[in-house]
């Protein structure tokens, strides 16, 4: 059995997307590193100087109210890469960047990035598709939250991680897709408990399991498939054709 220390830096679909002579330029600068649930990569206001592109793990950044409550605004797994758009101008953080599903990365110095990213031309077009991806993606969230019911959203976000991931069982709690959704723990106790009734999917201890994913697209709001569609045209041919969307 491979070591969890195994793992290709192209097992992000970004990273993989672009030209062996293109890619080349950036391996040498590219560190593997394991990221922890809940840890904080950068915090709000904090310089930013290292790209992540996460391989099974997965980072939201939320934006921290003065009250102390959190609002996810994006997600970054892998098929992205996490700091690029803070480090344009002033290289401060927007929000803070939270670890959400354990695992692995490939980071670089933004300064490394950069360098290969202005003498190529193919690598500049696959960040600014990403980043356009990052955009909408952004853009629908805010209007799901403002308008889409929990249970709707709630299906979402599983699928988004989901998506994400390898298997069919998420290491998320109650509490933590709470703070994700902003909404009461109770909320998503109700809604979860509604979820599995319906066979969607099976509760236990610290963790979900997805057992009818096709049920979940369909009680989950417009946003999501507005999102993968997005990605698809943009980005077509980053990921394994019959992969399901990351």
């Amino acid at each position: 059995m491979a070591k969890p220390w195994d793992v290709d830096h192209r097992t992000n679909w970004l990273l993989r997307a672009l030209e062996p002579d293109d890619f080349a330029l950036l391996e040498p600068h590219l560190e593997l590193v394991r990221l922890t649930r809940s840890q904080a990569l950068y915090e709000p206001g904090e310089i930013i100087h290292h790209a992540y592109f996460p391989h099974s793990s997965v980072i939201s950044l939320v934006n921290v109210l003065e009250d102390g409550r959190t609002v996810e605004v994006a997600v970054f797994g892998r098929g992205g890469v996490m700091g690029l758009l803070s480090a344009v101008v002033t290289r401060e953080a927007f929000g803070r960047y939270v670890v959400q599903m354990p695992g692995t990365a490939s980071r670089i110095v933004v300064e490394r990035l950069n360098e290969v990213r202005n003498v190529r031309s193919k690598v500049r077009h696959v960040i600014a598709s990403y980043s356009e991806v990052l955009l909408v993606q952004t853009f629908q969230m805010l209007t799901c939250n403002a308008v889409h019911p929990i249970d709707a959203r709630c299906c979402r976000w599983i699928l988004r991680l989901h998506d994400r991931t390898d298997g069919d069982t998420l290491p998320i709690t109650h509490e933590f897709l709470a703070e994700m959704l902003a909404v009461q723990r109770s909320s998503v106790s109700v809604v979860l408990r509604t979820l599995q009734e319906a066979g969607l999917i099976q509760q236990g201890r610290g963790k979900i399991t997805v057992t009818d994913r096709a049920g979940l697209e369909q009680a989950a709001c417009e946003c999501y498939g507005k999102i993968r569609r997005i990605y698809e045209r943009l980005l077509p041919g980053s990921c394994p054709s019959k992969a399901r969307f990351r």
